[in-house]
């Protein structure tokens, strides 16, 4: 019988994290779990600081917070809520906007939606696993349609250009980014970063992709079909991801954010029990992220 895997309820959230000291705790856990290091000058020993999970190098004095250097740092709202935050972000299946987790939290709404920019930020793909077996690539447009002007370029939308790899019946990982253009310089950093060269690579017959079969050797292009049926799963894919954006967020100003937040939770699908904390280690390890990056109008 094929496992089945849940999510944190929020019943285990709430006992594992009932306070603010739980959640620095567990902050200060995650952020030295490697061991302590003075960003400063690089002295590996410590003191206790002037707050309990505080730690103050013995060499220069530096003194560094769990949250500091972090997506964490600043907060301006209390860190238990901010732990909330990651959790419905990471666990909701389809997501969960800034306006609900104003409902939940009794915070302003512009206030849940900056900090859920930092949250989609540590969703961001650490290209660390490159698709190695069989792979299938596909541009679409997200956007409304420019009167006028045919063609895969259109200047009212955005372009995506999405990898899936096939494993079985089933696929096991989704990658998505938005180009410029959908030549062979942009589709072909795209698919080095996320494509293993000697990969099964499957494609349409748009011209930029057949210059890139010097790098993909195992690269075959093929009629996509006048609905796209030589491509059933990419166009599922992306048909979902076009409906969920939809139901979701209404600007996509900062589409590559929403597309890092719904790669992250369909990759990791199958591992709904560490989904949390993993996100939490993951803004814990990324640099901050100044305020000044985004706006409320996105």
């Amino acid at each position: 019988m094929e496992q089945k895997f849940k999510s944190m309820t929020i019943f285990d959230f709430q006992s594992k994290f009932p306070d603010e000291r739980s959640c620095m705790s567990y902050l200060a856990e995650l952020k030295w779990q490697d061991g302590y290091v003075c960003p400063k000058c690089g002295n590996k020993k410590y003191c206790a600081g002037s707050n309990e999970f505080d730690r103050q190098c013995t060499k220069c004095n530096y003194l560094e917070s769990p949250t500091s250097r972090t997506l964490f740092h600043k907060t301006k709202f209390s860190i238990l809520k901010a732990f909330y935050i990651v959790y419905y972000v990471s666990t909701s299946k389809k997501g969960i906007s800034s306006t609900e987790l104003s409902r939940k939290l009794g915070l302003r709404q512009k206030t849940c939606w900056s900090f859920k920019q930092k949250v989609m930020h540590g969703m961001k793909s650490s290209g660390n696993f490159k698709i190695t077996g069989n792979a299938e690539v596909d541009e679409t447009v997200v956007g409304g349609q420019e009167e006028g002007v045919r063609g895969r370029k259109n200047g009212k939308k955005k372009l995506v250009v999405f990898a899936i790899e096939r494993k079985g019946k089933g696929i096991s990982r989704v990658y998505r980014k938005v180009i410029n253009k959908s030549s062979a310089k942009e589709l072909g950093k795209f698919m080095k970063d996320v494509i293993e060269t000697d990969a099964n690579v499957k494609t349409d017959e748009w011209l930029g992709y057949t210059p890139l079969k010097k790098d993909f050797i195992h690269l075959s292009q093929v009629k996509s079909g006048k609905k796209g049926e030589n491509f059933p799963d990419i166009h599922r894919i992306i048909m979902g991801f076009k409906g969920w954006l939809r139901g979701m967020h209404h600007n996509v100003n900062y589409l590559q954010r929403y597309i890092d937040e719904y790669c992250y939770r369909f990759n990791r699908c199958h591992m709904k029990e560490t989904i949390f904390d993993n996100l939490l280690l993951k803004m814990v390890k990324a640099n901050p992220f100044p305020q000044k990056s985004y706006s409320i109008n996105a």
